[in-house]
């Protein structure tokens, strides 16, 4: 599985325009202290905001890829921004990165982030009651699997799942489980390093494997000429899916590989922004999480 995520998003900045929405930029606030839980480090999270908050906004908060052990929220800038000024106060988040921290790890991290988000994110004009997770490759995973595990808000200390819907760009691992079979990796070496060698964890850490009732309505993005490992981990889990939502939100974009379906955010009007925000409008539109 080839997620690596080389490609910085500032060498893009030329692509596209963007509207003149102006916004506000809050960076690096402290989302998580140092030893939460016992051993998690201090992480930090960026707000990007519309400056005039005639009213509040669907908050959209990215996780970034980088296969689990890269990245972080830096290079997502331009992202922010741009969101920002679509109308959405978005949130990039960083989270513990492989191989010192495990992906149970990474789960509750980005579950803390949310829940940072769901108490504070009215002072940026967001609306808690609108919250939205996404990611690409490795972050569409986390933002996957904390929607559909709620274990990871209660390790946290959260009641509640506060998530209303996810966005999945290219999403990998979500059938984890049945990768690392097939791979057949020696203890310790490639992505054993971030899901260990416990094929319990592997499958405890795949989404596809706790989809149920009361998820949050999920849309799925998936690049024609992506990774092999995320085609067919997304066409598995659209197949278990299918039961819980018989229309789901799926977009296949035949021509894209694994990089550019999150490059394409760089150019503002772009198709993706509008299947992005008609999810976001349409599933604030509703009474319940039901898709």
């Amino acid at each position: 599985m080839r997620v690596f995520f080389a490609v910085s998003l500032f060498a893009a900045l030329a692509i596209g325009g963007c509207s003149f929405r102006s916004i506000q930029t809050y960076p690096d606030i402290t989302y998580m202290e140092e030893g939460f839980l016992g051993d998690l480090p201090e992480k930090s999270l960026t707000v990007y905001a519309p400056k005039k908050q005639r009213e509040t906004y669907p908050v959209f908060v990215f996780i970034h890829g980088g296969s689990w052990r890269s990245g972080n929220k830096e290079k997502y800038i331009p992202l922010g921004k741009r969101f920002a000024r679509k109308g959405l106060v978005t949130v990039v988040i960083d989270y513990p990165l492989s191989p010192t921290y495990k992906v149970h790890a990474m789960g509750k991290a980005s579950a803390k982030a949310v829940d940072w988000v769901n108490t504070h994110i009215a002072d940026y004009g967001g609306d808690p009651e609108r919250i939205f997770v996404s990611g690409h490759s490795a972050g569409g995973h986390l933002a996957a699997l904390i929607s559909v595990r709620d274990e990871y808000f209660d390790s946290v200390g959260v009641a509640e799942n506060p998530i209303r819907g996810a966005v999945l760009i290219d999403p990998a691992g979500l059938d984890m489980y049945s990768y690392l079979v097939e791979a057949n990796n020696a203890p310790g070496t490639s992505h054993n390093r971030s899901f260990t060698d416990d094929p319990q964890v592997w499958k405890d850490t795949s989404p596809m494997y706790h989809l149920h009732e009361d998820m949050p309505p999920m849309m799925i993005m998936v690049g024609g000429r992506t990774e092999p490992s995320i085609l067919h981990g997304s066409d598995r889990f659209m197949e278990a899916h299918q039961p819980y939502d018989p229309l789901p939100r799926f977009y296949l974009q035949k021509r894209k590989k694994h990089i550019p379906m999150i490059l394409q955010f760089l150019y503002t009007p772009s198709k993706a922004y509008r299947w992005v925000l008609k999810f976001i409008l349409d599933t604030s539109n509703t009474d319940s999480h039901e898709a």
